[in-house]
């Protein structure tokens, strides 16, 4: 694990060192034309201790198709739980899964073929650090799979040090998605026409037992999309054909269980000729010391917000998106019907206050939860926080709240 309590210019040069080895991943061709070859991917590996069971972190795990050109139909997901310490860790059942035993099984829906989906599996603290046993998950599909032995994942879970842990998500771009922090009753959803835009909807989460002070983000788009609206006083900039923004809050205040966001909008270029444009990149990272007021619900970073904190598990601050363009030559892809995003969000995510419905359990199963493959999700977000990473905003961004109380100290 590293520290996160280093310059910004620290954090910019090590996350552009994974850029170019993510970016020749990403590139990777399909292997077959005609199947659906599946690959489950862990995100997620620590928790922070003292996460309580209401604001339990869903730990990523990917499901991958880009190595076939078909969707894989019908794809579930089988949690075996008899390996974890219950000493250390407690799982929640996601709504609609079906348990039995120390095994429960959700039903996640297609994947399309060049894609990548999302999901989380809720887990909190219950005693001490360290080891706490493994999570054993597989994923099955109707669709045949020629090689399925990296279908399932034994994974190791280990409880940190209480601190913050964020945690990014964002959802598919489409022409009529619902800007609110969650994918919950979205279905049959439009591609972008080329030429024309469509919102972001994006959060970032603090699935951690402390506050998380000060927050910067990055947004890399796919190739033949660009901004067209970004919070104001973000950084834009083109690299490698790559449209991208980086941002900087160094006054916002998360506390377990808040989620953070702004609006964003994003357009589809007039020469796309391609139904599928991928992979974008939301980049997540703690500045790890308060500084000035955030723009909404401004208040005084106190002593104990200063303090100088470290990322309990900085690999699943990236998620990963794609961008769906309806063609006139071509059929729409349809979105899976996939279960609802994050468990725990409330409040509309826009760049002003709201007091909306958001997501909650949904239509049940996984939350799902937008994020890229590994450490390679850095390609995009590291490339601009290599290029004007360094820059004080000054203008902030929205914090959204979710009713919190203050978390507990403890060792």
């Amino acid at each position: 694990m590293i520290p996160f309590h280093r310059s910004a210019l620290a954090r910019a040069g090590v996350v552009a060192l994974l850029a170019a080895g993510g970016l020749a991943t990403v590139a990777a061709p399909a292997h077959a034309a005609d199947q659906a070859d599946l690959q489950l991917v862990p995100l997620s590996y620590e928790l922070a201790k003292g996460v309580k069971e209401a604001r339990a972190k869903p730990f990523k795990f990917q499901i991958d198709n880009t190595r076939g050109a078909v969707a894989a139909k019908d794809v579930r997901v089988t949690v075996e739980t008899k390996g974890l310490k219950d000493r250390k860790v407690g799982v929640v059942v996601p709504d609609g899964c079906e348990a039995d035993g120390t095994v429960f099984t959700c039903q996640f829906g297609d994947v399309p073929g060049g894609t990548t989906e999302d999901f989380g599996i809720p887990l909190f603290s219950t005693g001490g650090r360290g080891d706490a046993g493994t999570l054993v998950v597989t994923i099955t599909s109707a669709t045949a799979d020629p090689n399925s032995d990296d279908n399932t994942v034994e994974h190791e879970i280990t409880v940190a040090k209480p601190g913050y842990d964020l945690t990014s998500w964002v959802q598919d771009v489409y022409a009529d998605v619902a800007v609110d922090g969650d994918e919950a009753g979205e279905s049959d959803l439009k591609g972008v026409k080329p030429g024309e835009s469509a919102p972001l909807d994006w959060a970032i989460y603090n699935d951690g037992s402390r506050r998380a002070t000060g927050v910067a983000y990055g947004i890399t788009l796919p190739a033949g999309v660009t901004f067209v609206e970004v919070p104001e006083g973000c950084v834009e900039q083109e690299l490698g054909g790559l449209a991208q923004a980086y941002c900087e809050d160094s006054g916002a205040v998360l506390r377990p269980g808040q989620f953070y966001t702004s609006e964003v909008r994003v357009k589809v270029g007039a020469e796309v000729t391609t139904p599928l444009l991928r992979p974008g990149f939301l980049f997540a990272a703690g500045l790890d010391a308060a500084e000035g007021e955030p723009e909404e619900a401004p208040r005084v970073a106190t002593g104990t917000q200063r303090r100088t904190f470290t990322e309990t598990d900085e690999v699943d601050n990236t998620a990963q998106f794609d961008v769906f363009v309806a063609l006139t030559t071509d059929p729409t892809p349809t979105p899976t019907a996939t279960p609802t995003g994050q468990p725990t969000p409330t409040g509309q995510p826009t760049a002003t206050p709201s007091n909306g419905g958001g997501g909650g359990g949904g239509d049940g199963g996984l939350p799902v939860t937008g994020v890229q493959v590994g450490l390679i999700g850095g390609i995009g977000a590291a490339i601009l926080l290599a290029g004007g990473a360094l820059l004080v905003l000054s203008r902030r961004r929205k914090v959204v709240l979710v009713a919190p109380t203050d978390e507990k100290s403890g060792d």
